[in-house]
């Protein structure tokens, strides 16, 4: 069960005009599963893309980024049981054909169709059951279909992860809603996620292109469940200009307030990966401050949200934290002055001047590490810069979980 998460109801999603979603059961790699979704767009959508920087990328990332760089988009297909990665110039050609099916459906070109697929790696995507799927899922398109998009593109997810927002800037009426989908293989430069964000906001294109990559930033790249970077991973954001409000540049009136109503929404779909991580029982906050860069933060928060041993600890509730200072020591800051970094678990100071912290008991460590929420805090002391990163423990079940996933 996720870490005090549920799927919003479907009347909590906002429909957002220009956008409309339909899913269908197209048998992809297992029976009756939704398992196909198209997303078709208005003409004169906007749209922009984050994707996995896996040198292995699957071969829908790759084609993405190919379509993107041409100009209008139209339509999504994604496609879950099959990540179509590891498959050579077959799976290139698999992805490109699901492009030239559904433009056919659609009366569109085959390059404004973006594809993405999740699932098994190495294995071949079966085109014919995306091909003979998609008029299903046409027929099912609809504006207030997010919530069973979310659905759709679930593998190991146990639950559908939606967001959005609506709010009000410069007396304009701004609608944000977006779905997300992974559990497992997460880590940041982007994991085995897929994330789809939309707005009814006309957001010119370079200001989206720096918008998508910054929401990501503050959302999907600071989150970590095991510390492998998938192949398919990829974060898209959508701008179909059907609404009032409009943003040409970072100096329009209310881009800060539409920037942090994207943000917060990427941070939601982000951290509701976290807390259906694979087997998670824990949802943990890592928060570091006193760095001299964001990045060296960020650094010391990932070597604590990948370190097994951290992990474990956590899903045991035992108070070894030990490992957490040499996470911190691992984390590539070849100047750190320990002797000024301060931990705290929850309220509980547990260590600085390079040691134990003599107000600390073992018994205050154990009882913050029991709830099904924790913060962990570092002060490196030695700057202003600030960073989190969201991770979840280990138990069993992860083990299990992916011993068994292709079963």
């Amino acid at each position: 069960m996720p870490v005090n998460y549920a799927t919003p109801a479907p009347d909590q999603l906002h429909a957002v005009a220009g956008v409309r979603l339909g899913v269908t059961e197209a048998g992809i790699r297992k029976a009756n599963r939704r398992d196909l979704t198209l997303i078709e767009l208005a003409p004169g959508s906007t749209v922009a893309g984050v994707f996995t920087q896996n040198r292995f990328c699957a071969a829908p990332v790759q084609v993405c980024r190919a379509h993107l760089a041409k100009g209008e988009i139209r339509a999504l297909v994604i496609n879950t049981g099959i990540a179509n990665a590891g498959t050579g110039e077959a799976g290139l050609a698999a992805a490109n054909a699901t492009c030239a099916a559904a433009a056919m459906l659609m009366d569109l070109r085959a390059d404004q169709v973006l594809p993405f697929s999740t699932g098994v790696i190495m294995e071949p995507l079966p085109v014919d059951r995306i091909k003979a799927g998609l008029p299903a899922a046409r027929t099912a398109l609809k504006a207030d279909g997010w919530f069973d998009a979310a659905h759709g593109i679930m593998t190991t997810d146990t639950v559908a992860k939606a967001a959005s927002k609506r709010v009000s800037i410069g007396g304009k009426t701004v609608t944000v809603t977006g779905i997300s989908k992974g559990a497992g293989m997460i880590k940041p430069n982007m994991a085995t996620m897929l994330g789809f964000v939309a707005t009814d906001a006309a957001v010119a294109q370079p200001m989206l292109e720096r918008l998508v990559k910054e929401a990501a930033d503050e959302s999907f790249n600071c989150v970590t469940v095991d510390g492998d970077t998938s192949t398919n991973d990829s974060f898209v954001f959508i701008a179909t200009g059907q609404g009032e409000a409009r943003f040409d540049s970072v100096t329009a009136a209310g881009w800060d307030e539409f920037k942090a109503a994207v943000t917060a929404v990427a941070r939601e779909l982000a951290q509701a990966i976290v807390r259906d991580g694979e087997g998670a029982t824990k949802f943990i906050e890592i928060a570091v401050e006193g760095g001299r860069t964001r990045d060296e933060c960020k650094a010391v928060g990932y070597a604590i949200g990948h370190s097994p041993l951290v992990k474990t600890a956590f899903f045991a509730s035992d108070p070894n934290l030990g490992r957490i200072l040499g996470a911190i020591g691992n984390a590539g800051i070849a100047d750190l002055d320990v002797t000024k970094t301060r931990l705290w678990l929850g309220d509980v100071l547990v260590s600085e001047n390079g040691g134990r912290a003599a107000s600390y008991q073992e018994d205050d460590g154990a009882r913050v590490m029991k709830p099904a929420e924790i913060t962990v805090r570092v002060d490196l002391g030695r700057g202003s810069h600030a960073a989190k990163v969201w991770t979840c423990d280990f138990s069993y079940d992860y083990v299990k979980i992916n011993a068994d996933y292709r079963s």
